[in-house]
């Protein structure tokens, strides 16, 4: 997998689109190819806005959650050593990356988006780990010890995961910026940490502190 790849990805949504590598402030072991926004030099046309809002790349930036959880669990590497672990609606890779670099003993990229597939599997090359991809998350594997899931609930909708990750897994790590009470007692809140997208999308400051929970059956 190459930088060339993802760019192809991005200039179906943006024809002047080019990634490049980035360390995301929060969390600066990883080196990422992400959206390189010095393309931007003036206003989008109404063909690449219209585009942007069509299909927008997610993955070609490192959320803020993403960026946290991966810090955290570089920091707190045995939570994941030696274990299968899921990263639910990868993006960028970001969580599986730092989770295969901690050590765990295999990590599965799950995303419904191809291209953030193939930049999962490019990041994780860029930090010499390696992933496998799942693109159905009825077609994960059998067993999975702890499934990571980075700003996943914004959609009311998707709050039935929280029921299905625990069925799915012994272990859940959850980041959100998005939801400020989870509603779900099984879900032990673990820190509350600054952080903002990279590159940086001048989001509310409200979208900049992420909550980090911890659910299912741990020492």
């Amino acid at each position: 997998m190459s930088a060339e790849r993802l760019n192809e990805h991005l200039r179906k949504t943006l024809t002047r689109g080019r990634v490049a590598k980035s360390r995301p402030a929060g969390c600066p072991p990883l080196s990422l190819y992400l959206f390189d926004p010095t393309v931007l030099e003036g206003p989008l046309s109404h063909d690449e806005a219209q585009s942007v809002v069509a299909e927008p790349a997610y993955w070609s930036f490192c959320w803020a959650s993403g960026q946290v959880l991966a810090s955290w669990i570089l920091n707190h590497p045995e939570v994941v050593a030696g274990k299968t672990l899921l990263d639910f609606g990868t993006g960028s890779g970001v969580v599986a990356v730092a989770a295969a670099m901690a050590g765990a003993a295999r990590v599965i990229a799950c995303d419904l988006d191809a291209a953030a597939l193939d930049a999962a599997l490019s990041n994780a090359e860029l930090n010499g780990v390696e992933l496998e991809v799942c693109s159905d998350w009825a077609a994960r594997p059998d067993t999975i010890d702890t499934i990571t899931a980075a700003d996943v609930l914004y959609d009311r909708e998707n709050r039935s995961f929280l029921n299905e990750f625990l069925e799915a897994a012994s272990e859940v790590l959850l980041a959100d910026s998005r939801v400020k009470d989870l509603g779900d007692e099984r879900y032990v809140r673990q820190a509350v940490i600054e952080a903002r997208t990279w590159p940086d999308l001048d989001e509310f400051e409200e979208f900049n502190r992420v909550r980090i929970y911890r659910a299912g059956r741990y020492s």
